[in-house]
């Protein structure tokens, strides 16, 4: 009875070794296949000189307003205007959320159900210059949706695009980002990966390769 004990406990050693083992191959792989394209510090000037770029186009405000595309942008808006009104002393700049998710002309078309994020935008539009926001321009499918989405609370003067990475070699449709952080070229198996110290613990951006490891 011991050795069939001892047996099975080296059995389970034997295996636990081996998780481990793949583990961390695992984590080496995902390490490689990451490049940091945006550190904390990097991020921090970026955002300061995109808001910047805002106040010489739109000065005090008072007829501008920020909409952030859910769900990315969300963090990216709310950092411009923390700049403009704690660094750059701007008050009461107006700030909404617009989800797009039944706007995408990819609603039905693919296995994978979308999940639909809140609207909050609590003004009109109507004449207002607006900016929306997102953390990666891509395909242009997603801004092509905001563009319909924003009509449902009015007519606005003028709309800019304001990102923080511009992926320029992917884009399907004809739009180009009024203000950009940073210019990536990547091909269509990299993914970048935007990270917000409020959402995921650092400020930074990287360029991932998808890599279909499975750990069972």
């Amino acid at each position: 009875m011991r050795i069939l004990v001892k047996h099975k406990l080296l059995n389970l050693k034997n295996l636990i070794s081996k998780n481990n083992v793949f583990l961390h191959i695992k984590e080496t792989l995902r390490f490689m296949s990451q490049k940091t394209l945006l550190t904390s510090k990097e991020v921090t000037i970026i955002l300061n000189r995109l808001a910047c770029q805002l106040i010489e186009k739109h000065h005090d405000f008072s007829e501008t307003i920020l909409i952030g595309l859910q769900p990315r942008g969300k963090f990216l808006a709310q950092r411009i205007k923390l700049i403009l009104e704690t660094n750059c002393n701007i008050k009461n700049v107006k700030l909404g959320f617009l989800d797009i998710t039944f706007f995408r002309d990819d609603f039905r078309r693919g296995e994978k159900s979308l999940e639909a994020n809140k609207t909050e935008i609590d003004f009109i539009v109507e004449d207002k210059k607006v900016v929306f926001i997102d953390d990666v321009l891509y395909t242009g499918r997603s801004i092509n949706a905001a563009l319909t989405a924003i009509q449902s609370f009015g007519r606005p003067s003028e709309i800019e695009l304001l990102t923080l990475i511009d992926r320029r070699f992917s884009r399907h449709l004809p739009i180009q980002p009024d203000y950009r952080g940073r210019q990536v070229d990547s091909i269509n198996n990299e993914k970048v990966k935007v990270c917000w110290l409020e959402n995921e613990g650092e400020d930074a951006v990287y360029l991932v390769m998808n890599t279909n490891i499975s750990t069972t």
